[in-house]
């Protein structure tokens, strides 16, 4: 989001003004080779950051994975089990 907020900016850097000091006048040109080039810079380092996202959770996958293993889990249910207060369910 932050990076679609800063593509105007750039944009505007491909805008070259110029000043006629003889005329008082001002011009303001837009060089398209700049502006390109500005996007694809953007293009990339959004592409890296999204690879950069990706790995880290991949990696973090990977320790959660180490840490828990596989675990194996039996569960028994019964007609009649006793809680600890010392009451029976029934179902």
């Amino acid at each position: 989001m932050r990076i679609a907020l800063a593509i105007p900016l750039l944009l505007l850097g491909a805008c070259q003004v110029s000043k006629d000091e003889t005329n008082g006048t001002a011009s303001v040109t837009y060089n398209s080779d700049v502006a390109e080039n500005a996007a694809a810079d953007i293009g990339n380092t959004a592409q890296n950051i999204a690879s950069d996202i990706g790995n880290d959770v991949q990696k973090t996958g990977d320790k959660i994975e180490n840490k828990v293993g596989n675990t194996d889990v039996s569960v028994k249910v019964d007609k009649h089990e006793k809680t600890s207060d010392t009451t029976e369910n029934k179902q």
